[in-house]
């Protein structure tokens, strides 16, 4: 079985899908480490030597060749992956996969990344948490859309990564 991770940066992909390989016995891929080990450039460098059309049409094709892997696999993708292209369609689709949106409120989104923002391109030029606050809730907005097709949903505010993991796993 493949568990696909989806949510906003910040939202515990990583995090969690690390407790979740403990607990299940399952291989992490992290899709934009994959596309970076795969294209031999960060995600970053791509972008600014080949531009977004290019990662956009990479990361599809990736996450394709992702979802027919025929093994247990924790596939966390990019905050954006599941809405471009047919992305969203594609994890749905896959026979093997089982998606889950790792929902976090608004707020908590703001609170943990106001202290990590310098490591997060996306938002390193935000100034204050009243801007950062505003930009996730345009984003969400956005994106709930295509996160909310997910076949499950954990919503994580108030619960530790532990407590996440066994919901999670109660689900499977």
């Amino acid at each position: 079985m493949i568990l696909v991770l989806i949510g906003y940066m910040g939202s515990g992909k990583s995090s969690i899908g690390r407790k979740l390989v403990k607990k299940l016995d399952y291989k992490l891929i992290d899709l934009d480490d994959y596309i970076e080990d795969k294209e031999k450039a960060t995600v970053k460098e791509i972008f600014e030597t080949k531009g977004e059309i290019y990662f956009r049409k990479k990361e599809e094709a990736y996450l394709l060749e992702l979802l027919k892997l025929e093994e247990d696999v924790i596939l966390s993708l990019g905050g954006g992956t599941p809405c471009f292209g047919n992305n969203m369609q594609h994890i749905l689709e896959a026979k093997s996969a089982k998606s889950i949106y790792l929902k976090a409120s608004i707020g908590k989104l703001a609170d943990k990344l106001i202290e990590k923002k310098a490591k997060r391109p996306l938002i390193a030029h935000i100034e204050t948490k009243e801007e950062l606050t505003e930009f996730i809730g345009k984003h969400l907005f956005e994106r709930t859309h295509y996160y909310s097709k997910a076949e499950h949903i954990v919503v994580t505010d108030d619960k530790t990564k532990k407590e996440v993991a066994k919901e999670i796993i109660e689900l499977l």
